[in-house]
Parts: C-alpha cells; structure tokens; sequence
C-alpha cells in the first residue's frame, strides 16, 4: 500500500480532496462537490457549515476510491478564512448559518469606531478594521444566542477549520494563520489578546485555543467511517496561506496571486515589521516560529467576471471566466472603459465598504467585448494596487508575481496582469494549489518535503512604459469616482 495524504479544502465554491504521496507530494486522486452560497441581501452572505463537511466527506471518500492500493496515514486540511461558526460544544450542532468572509453586514458598526481604536487594533493584530475580518462576524452571532456569553455556556464560535476539527476529532482547536485573520490574536503573542476580546465583547471561553500550523490536531472519529475514521489530522493552514507555501516557504520577492472569487496577494516577510496603512500583516503559518507575510485581500475579483458575463450572456452554459475571455480577445483594449467592482466595497489598499460599483467611459461605439475586456483589466488593476502599495511601504521588494486560482486557467488574465502590474507572472497550473499546500506541510511534518510547486507557463508584460503610465493613471481617476458619497456630488 502506499502511504498517502488527504488533503480536505473546505473551498467558498467547491469542497475538494486531494491524495498524494507522502513524499514526492505526486498527485494520486482529486475529487470535488460544489457548494451552494447564499446572498440574502447586498451585505449578507451565508453558507451551511453542515453543507461543507458533508461535501468535504464526498469528495474524501471519491478520490479514495479512485486512488486503488493507497493507505491515508495523514489528513491535512485547508479552509476558507474569516468565515464563521458559532456551534454547541457538546454536540458540535451549528447554532444558525456560517456567516461567509464576504459576508459585511456589521460594516454600518465599525464606522463608529474611533480612528485611535482603530489604530490599536492595526497595532495588534496587523489587520485593517474591516467586516471582511471575523471579530464583527462572532459577535453578531453571539448576539442572536442569549445567554452565549454566560459562565458555563454550552456555545462555542470559531473560523470554519475550528469546527471542521471539532465535529470530526470532538476538540475544537484553531490553527494560528486562520486565528490571525479573526481581529482577536496578538501577532507577536501567537494568542487570542484580552483588549480586543473586551472590545469586541467575545469571551475567551468560548473561542477553541490556537494552535500552530503543524500540532496534533487529533484524530478523526470511528462515526465518519472510511478513509478518515482513525487518521490524524496533522497541518492545517487557511487557503491563501496555504497556497502562499506551496509556492515557496517564504522565499524574498515572491508574490502570489490567487485569483478565485475574491484574490489574495501575499508576500513572506522576512521580519515582524510595523504594519501600514492599507496593506495587513498576518501569520502565515506558525511551525517551530511564525513566519509572517503581507497581505492586500481584494473583494470581488471572479465574482466580478461573473457578473459581467451573467450580464452579456445570461443564458450562457459555460463558465463565467471563458465567456469573458473570449469576449475580450476579439478587441485589442477596453476603448476607454473601465469597470469598478466594488459590489460591497473595495478591500485593500483602499478599505472603502462605502464605495459602489461603477462602470464608466462608455460611449455609442462601445461593445460587450470591450466591457468584458474591461473586466479582465478591473482584476489587474486592483491587483497592481495591492502590488504598488507592498513596495512603496518599503516592507516588500517584489520582483515576480505567481498566479494561481480559478482565474489563472486564463492565458489572456494571465497577459492583462503582467501587462497591468509591469513585471513577470508566472503561472502554476495547478487547480488545488490550496490542497497542495497543505499537503506539503503535512508531508513536511511527517518528514519529508516534496518541494515548491514549479510555474508551467511565464508572461512577460506587453505594454509599454508609457501605455502601463497611461492606464494606471486613469484607473484611480475611475476608482475615486466609485469612492464618491452622495453629499459629495
């Protein structure tokens, strides 16, 4: 039998598992179960948490039986961040819906927060106030359970691989990177901090301790049955953070991109540094020490093609990202258009959940292709920001960018962003990059690294000097536009 590892992605779209050899981290099998998303109103996004873990099981159990003569000695598990659970520890039954990382209804909330504060918790935790983050997200739901804040309270809140953990081993622990994204943990102290806790109103008792990235994190329960039943769950790190390793563990000068519905665009850093204004500092995983990174989330990059191709061609059978691209490659620019996805705001470096979407510089001769073109831009542009804002702060020297995600299948995305961003991106092809992550600390924890992911395809920027100035001169112009309160026109 050959040994093998299971690596569980408990993904916004789709749950995925993945075997691979321990060792040479080689790809044995991989299955996937979509899973559904409900957006009850513009801020309000939710997710069955039972939904995930049953997903998360079919696919455990289709890549096991498709991998004939392999044996799981180890789980590693990779999840979505900020996403929310607020369960009964005695049972580890949800108590309501996972409150999603897109999810922002609690954004009205934190504008009351006074710029000192808001500072202190920058301080902190390396993170910008934002209700992307999942402090605002447990106590809302602690607010909707009486008596959840209570001395000997039976309720227990937590990120999405908290209560994966607890439902499948029956301990709730938190891993330190996912830990790190909740407002709530001190970056030098690698532990929840009891000036935020007070501040958000979150007792400690009902939050499951941290834990590093490569703990015990126990062993599946006889109840779930094969493959999983009595294997260890050995590394868990948060999706961007995971794929972050699988490209590199820590590497200067290496920022990854993950284009998925939202993008994640993270860089190690090679020291504990100050946190700036608009980029966030985070763990990115914590083995025998924590190794930090910075990070600029940006809010609706898939979803915004999506959109766009939903709109162009609603009764389309194909995926968003085709539609638009092909659109897009029939004309050789925008003609002027610009799109602004800011459909519950811009995340980083601007951190406006007031801003609106905004599509501009349309006029009689503009086409679909030239608002799909737009789209395609719309990413690179909010990813060039991110870029821009890591190194003008003087924390980060970026000299190549590494795509991966849904997105990056896109042999024109892939062109727009190192034409957008003025350097070369590199492409690893690989679909569960999250998954492979992962599975590459758990292989490392058993003792063996199968190594980096390696980059199949290599772009070069297209545009020239003075095209590239062109374009990101008017993108801010359009972005400001977006940013425009009522009172101000």
């Amino acid at each position: 039998m050959t040994p093998a590892i299971l690596a569980l992605d408990a993904g916004t779209s789709n749950a995925k598992a993945v075997l691979c050899e321990v060792g040479t981290g080689a790809v044995m099998a991989r299955a996937g179960v979509p899973l559904a998303l409900q957006v009850l109103g513009p801020r309000e996004v939710e997710q069955d948490a039972e939904h995930i873990l049953s997903g998360l099981l079919a696919a455990a159990r289709e890549a096991c039986a498709a991998a004939a003569g392999c044996e799981v000695v180890a789980i590693a598990l990779t999840n979505q961040r900020e996403s929310v659970v607020a369960w009964e520890r005695s049972t580890g039954r949800p108590l309501g819906p996972m409150l999603s990382w897109q999810d922002s209804r609690t954004s009205a909330e934190l504008e009351s927060w006074d710029p000192d504060a808001r500072a202190r918790v920058k301080q902190i935790t390396g993170l910008t106030l934002d209700a992307m983050y999942s402090a605002p997200k447990m106590r809302w739901l602690l607010d909707q359970l009486p008596g959840s804040r209570s001395a000997g309270s039976d309720v227990v809140v937590g990120t999405l691989e908290s209560w994966l953990i607890a439902r499948l081993t029956g301990e709730a622990i938190t891993e330190s990177g996912n830990a790190s994204r909740t407002l709530l943990m001190s970056l030098r102290a690698g532990d929840w901090d009891d000036e935020l806790l007070n501040a958000f109103d979150i007792p400690r008792g009902s939050l499951p301790p941290v834990r590093p990235s490569n703990a015990s994190f126990g062993v599946v329960q006889s109840e779930w049955g094969a493959p999983l039943a009595g294997v260890p769950i050995v590394a868990v790190l948060a999706d961007s953070h995971a794929a972050l390793f699988a490209h590199s563990t820590g590497a200067e000068g290496i920022a990854k991109a993950t284009l998925g519905t939202g993008t994640s665009v993270m860089v190690a850093l090679p020291r504990l540094d100050t946190p700036r204004e608009g980029i966030d500092v985070t763990v990115a995983w914590w083995l025998d020490h924590p190794t930090y990174a910075l990070e600029g989330n940006i809010v609706s990059t898939g979803q915004a093609i999506d959109w766009v191709a939903n709109l162009l061609d609603p009764a389309a059978a194909r995926p968003g990202g085709l539609v638009v691209a092909e659109l897009a490659a029939t004309v050789d620019d925008s003609s002027g258009v610009t799109f602004v996805p800011a459909f519950t705001g811009l995340g980083a470096p601007h951190w406006d959940r007031g801003a609106t979407a905004l599509v501009s510089g349309m006029t009689a001769g503009s086409k679909a292709a030239h608002l799909a073109r737009a789209a395609l831009e719309s990413v690179g542009h909010q990813v060039a920001d991110v870029v821009e804002a890591m190194v003008q702060n003087g924390s980060a020297d970026v000299a190549e960018l590494r795509v991966d995600g849904g997105g990056s299948s896109s042999d024109l995305l892939l062109q727009v962003h190192a034409d957008v961003v003025g350097m070369p991106v590199v492409r690893v092809r690989e679909p569960e990059l999250s998954a492979i992550g992962a599975a590459r600390l758990a292989s490392v924890v058993l003792g063996s690294d199968p190594g980096p992911a390696v980059g199949d395809t290599v772009v070069d920027p297209g545009w020239t000097p003075e095209r590239r100035a062109h374009e990101r001169r008017i993108w801010p112009r359009e972005v400001a536009r977006a940013r425009m309160r009522i009172e101000e026109i």
